[in-house]
């Protein structure tokens, strides 16, 4: 991966790295300036979230308090690859609770000063006992 590739990715990597401190997650305008207007998640219900939706939500959803001990994403494992210019693709993992997570994020650059914004997101389960 070239230096540019690298560079991209590991913005993406800490835009949704951001998404995950409950700050942003407690905060609207913060989450809107890292969510792509035409984003969508399938969350681990099979609930489908669009922006709208996501951004009216995301402050009362888990790992959104900014009360001290609340429960917080521990994100591991994260890596991603430029699938086009201005597209990269993220996976990782997270533990949120006691529960494993394995996560997919697509992160598209905006034009000007919108910097990275998430334009996919999907979360899997993993079942106690899985590797």
């Amino acid at each position: 991966m070239d230096s540019s590739a690298t560079d991209d990715v590991n913005q993406a990597i800490a835009a949704e790295l951001q998404l995950m401190d409950p700050r942003v997650r407690s905060s609207r305008g913060l989450t809107q300036r890292l969510l792509d207007p035409e984003f969508v998640e399938v969350g681990a219900s099979g609930r489908r979230y669009t922006y709208d939706a996501m951004l009216a939500e995301l402050a009362d959803h888990p790992g959104s308090s900014t009360q001290a001990y609340a429960p917080t994403y521990e994100p591991s494992e994260i890596s991603g690859v430029l699938l086009a210019p201005g597209v990269v693709h993220l996976t990782f993992e997270t533990v949120f609770d006691g529960r494993r997570s394995r996560r997919s994020s697509l992160w598209r650059k905006g034009e000007g000063e919108a910097g990275w914004r998430m334009y996919y997101h999907q979360g899997t389960p993993v079942p106690p006992g899985v590797e």
